[in-house]
């Protein structure tokens, strides 16, 4: 047997790990409950944190890789300014900006909001112009079609690809026309008459984010251009090479490039959520981080109780020569073995839910016949996990640290036992 200090195999025993052979090799029923319930409070508390973290982790890395898969890394637009005059110039900004050894692509854009009117149907809509052969530089928009191919688009034809979800809303087939409505109006003798053209839908695709695949519509720049002469924003769209790099990497951009041009990056556009969605992940830790207090507390009242348990062992041992200091590292190894057990349980199971969420939950939807991420409400219909080592990490520590913290009083009550009280009363 290992030799290890006699307070850690009475602490092991206390916590229901060893067998007492003064006992006929039988548990004591009532340590071996109380600590099971601790030590099954914490791995549930660790597990809970790293499950829901996880997702969380797994659904901001989703959407933020479907929403960069159409949209760009970094624009620069100049405003103001007619789309027409600056698409004749893009060249020269596309330039400019790759001095910058980050910048790996660069393709023309012009956005503008507008309505599509099929029949009785109309939808809002966000309009993108694009180059159909630069734009495969900054986008996987091309890779993402179901029907058609961004080539299609020609300047000139009027040409539309839509979302697959967005041409579903309208019943619109490929080779059917929409109309488009500008925000702005054409100022004639008669008075002001809405900004409209008809075009034809060439393709679809599919993005794999809701929003997109029902709101947005690429065309050909130099169409968008005509269409929103008054009320569109044109520039450049880049990609780099880290994204993560993007708002650094825009902010160095300004030096090379003129100055009445705007840079946005895509932290920047989509800050809103971004925000709100760690926002939500730091409260829900600290929200789940009162599961684990609670099975601390749990554990120092288990342990409170098993002080007042062994009373008469204490003073047994105190009578033998233990210390006061020995005493509470009996009952310090009791709590740091039940939290370290727990803890390791919690972490184990934890990973192993969290690295397979996307075999289990698609199972559970199959057994109970419902969805828990309907298409239309959110931006994904699949649930992603995403662990990461950090977090696994600050959440074992956390539950350690409390779980040590829950051992301190009992184990000081049980080093001030006087063990002529204890016998007198026993």
């Amino acid at each position: 047997m290992l030799k290890l200090p006699y307070e850690f195999w009475i602490g092991a025993r206390y916590a229901g790990l060893t067998r007492s052979r003064a006992r006929g090799g039988r548990r004591d029923g009532f340590v071996s409950f109380v600590a099971a319930t601790s030590m099954v409070g914490i791995a549930l508390g660790v597990a809970a944190l790293i499950v829901v973290l996880s997702v969380m982790n797994g659904f901001q890395k989703e959407v933020r890789d479907r929403m960069l898969s159409v949209l760009p890394h970094i624009e620069i637009y100049v405003p103001g300014t007619d789309p027409t005059m600056v698409l004749q110039e893009w060249s020269t900004l596309a330039k400019q900006a790759r001095q910058s050894s980050q910048v790996i692509g660069a393709a023309p854009f012009v956005a503008a909001q507008a309505m599509l009117m099929r029949g009785q149907d109309l939808r809002g809509v966000q309009v993108r112009g694009i180059d159909p052969v630069a734009e495969k530089q900054v986008s996987e928009a091309g890779s993402q079609m179901v029907r058609g191919k961004m080539t299609d688009l020609k300047s000139g034809s009027f040409g539309i690809v839509l979302g697959q979800e967005l041409a579903d809303l309208l019943q619109v087939r490929i080779g059917q026309t929409v109309m488009m409505l500008a925000p702005a109006a054409n100022i004639s003798p008669a008075g002001f008459t809405p900004r409209m053209r008809q075009f034809t839908l060439v393709g679809t695709f599919r993005s794999g984010h809701y929003e997109y695949d029902s709101s947005l519509a690429f065309v050909d720049a130099t169409d968008a251009a005509k269409m929103f002469r008054d009320a569109g924003m044109a520039g450049v769209r880049l990609r780099v090479a880290d994204m993560h790099r993007a708002p650094e990497i825009a902010q160095s951009l300004i030096a090379l490039l003129p100055s009445n041009v705007a840079i946005a990056d895509w932290s920047r556009n989509n800050r809103t959520w971004f925000a709100a969605v760690q926002t939500e992940k730091r409260m829900m830790f600290l929200i789940l981080t009162l599961i684990v207090a609670v099975a601390a507390f749990n554990l120092l009242s288990s342990l409170v109780m098993a002080v007042k348990d062994k009373q008469s062992d204490i003073a047994i041992l105190r009578s033998f020569g233990a210390t006061p200091g020995e005493i509470a590292r009996i009952f310090l190894v009791q709590g740091a073995l039940i939290g370290v057990i727990g803890t390791l349980l919690g972490v184990g199971g934890g990973a192993a839910i969290a690295f397979n969420v996307d075999v289990l939950v698609p199972a559970i939807e199959r057994i109970i016949g419902t969805q828990f991420l309907p298409r239309e409400i959110y931006f994904i219909n699949a649930l992603p996990s995403d662990p990461q080592l950090s977090d696994i990490t600050t959440i074992g520590v956390t539950s350690l640290i409390m779980s040590l913290l829950a051992t301190l009083y009992p184990s000081w009550r049980a080093s001030r036992l006087q063990p002529a009280e204890v016998l007198r009363h026993d």
